[in-house]
């Protein structure tokens, strides 16, 4: 009998099962019923907030957006560092956003700004794996690819501590990869040195394009529910011999993950979720008809459907559509690229998001977070551009009973280094974990029976969760 599942009938007090079924297979993954059990200790142990959020959705700006341009303007400083932009009001008085940032303006009394986010790394995939992952990566270089060594993402253990109760699907990420130039995928963005059966299901698709086809999880013609039934339980039978055969680990994960898809196909409610011609063509352009906007879309129509977490990244935008970086890398042409480009698509999709969920009743119940891998220099460099800055940066959240119209922390007047109440990503993670019913200080056991912690000491904001 494996150690890590022995408890008294006593324990199971409170568990269905359903719950523990899916005890039986935490073995595969990894994980020891102690931190299975410590999930549903009691909210009020935990402290404020923990659990209030059911579900949660984050947005990855990947580029680095430059904090000047956004949610953090500095009109006092010099023309070099504020910039071309001017600040505006918002609907919380003395709360000031950039002027590229007017609908996101209009529903600040819902939002939390962090402005002293700080990861001290201005490498694109390695100060993104920490934001991703809330651990110091093993480098801080640039171009440092994923490897089985990599720390899981927090989607990823999300999505093995607290899966969802209503959708074959925990954790989504849509609608690419985060990749630098000749696509060196980032560390930090799967299961890490869990293996694949940790990997959060990624979404290759084009949101924008109805019916939306999405790689790996679409019929090929011809191709029936039926037939599709029948080529699994072939494939099923295929893997048990494969495994009594091989005892391989490997060919154990593929088997999750042809389930996985499996269950995916097979539900009317996932299924359904992609159907964004569903919905009315006004709120449609409202997000926006853009990647971006759409992909957002259809990340409330999973979370509707039941999905604990998705993950927007920003797409890619093709060579022909673009002069410079196809995302939020303004080296060159800073102020034109957020003012044409960027903040349009972001600033009108993010705002549009937030009323949606809340008209829908899903805002208070979801936990969302806006950031970035870092931010940008504060001064504009030769070529009108900014350049990595990972010292200090904005990072936001709404709903899962935030305090909205607050501002959390500072940067000094230049917006170069906190002044007050550095935010590290442990923390931030720490505060997810917490707010979704994850206990940011259990562990969990690696491959080789290792307990890991979940957050590298991280500690849940106290103004985000409640004192």
């Amino acid at each position: 009998m494996n150690p890590n599942l022995s408890t008294t009938r006593s324990d199971a007090r409170g568990f269905s099962r359903r719950e523990w079924l899916r005890v039986g297979g935490l073995g595969a993954l990894g994980l020891s019923l102690p931190a299975m059990l410590g999930g549903h200790a009691c909210a009020a142990q935990k402290g404020a907030g923990f659990g209030r959020a059911k579900s949660c959705v984050i947005l990855f700006l990947g580029g680095g957006p430059p904090q000047h341009e956004t949610f953090d303007p500095k009109p006092e400083a010099p023309l070099e560092i504020r910039g071309s932009f001017r600040p505006i009001s918002t609907r919380v008085p003395g709360m000031q956003f950039c002027e590229t940032l007017p609908y996101s303006a209009g529903v600040a009394d819902r939002l939390a700004v962090i402005r002293s986010m700080t990861t001290d790394i201005n490498s694109h995939s390695t100060s993104g794996a920490f934001m991703l992952t809330g651990y110091v990566p093993q480098s801080k270089a640039e171009n440092v690819p994923a490897g089985p060594n990599d720390w899981p993402s927090i989607a990823s253990v999300v999505a093995a501590l607290k899966p969802s109760e209503r959708s074959p699907l925990s954790s989504v990420v849509l609608p690419e990869h985060i990749a630098n130039d000749g696509n060196i995928v980032w560390p930090g963005q799967n299961g890490g040195f869990m293996g694949p059966t940790w990997h959060p299901m990624m979404m290759k698709c084009d949101p924008t394009a109805q019916p939306m086809h999405i790689e790996g999880l679409s019929l090929v013609d011809g191709v029936t529910s039926a037939r599709l039934s029948e080529r699994f339980n072939l494939l099923g039978q295929m893997d048990a011999h494969f495994r009594a055969s091989t005892q391989s680990g490997a060919i154990t994960e593929l088997g999750h993950m042809h389930q996985k898809a499996f269950d995916v196909l097979h539900s009317d409610a996932s299924r359904r979720a992609f159907d964004l011609e569903s919905e009315s063509g006004a709120l449609r352009d409202n997000y926006g008809r853009h990647k971006f906007g759409q992909s957002v879309l259809l990340a409330r129509r999973l979370i509707e459907a039941g999905v604990r977490l998705v993950q927007v990244n920003w797409p890619r935008e093709g060579a022909a559509e673009v002069k410079g970086s196809p995302l939020w890398d303004t080296h060159a042409n800073n102020a034109g690229r957020v003012r044409d480009v960027l903040c349009p698509q972001f600033d009108r999709t993010f705002a549009t998001f937030i009323a949606d969920m809340q008209s829908r009743g899903l805002l208070d119940e979801t936990l969302v977070v806006v950031m970035g891998e870092f931010g940008r220099t504060p001064k504009v460099n030769a070529n009108g551009g900014r350049d990595h800055w990972g010292a200090c940066f904005s990072v936001v959240l709404a709903g899962a009973g935030i305090g909205g119209g607050q501002i959390i922390g500072a940067s000094d007047r230049l917006g170069a280094y906190p002044s007050e109440r550095p935010i590290a990503p442990p923390d931030l993670a720490a505060t997810i974990f917490h707010l979704l019913g994850i206990d940011p200080a259990s562990e969990f056991l690696d491959p080789i029976a290792r307990p890991r912690r979940v957050t590298d000491n991280g500690i849940p904001i106290r103004e985000l969760v409640g004192a």
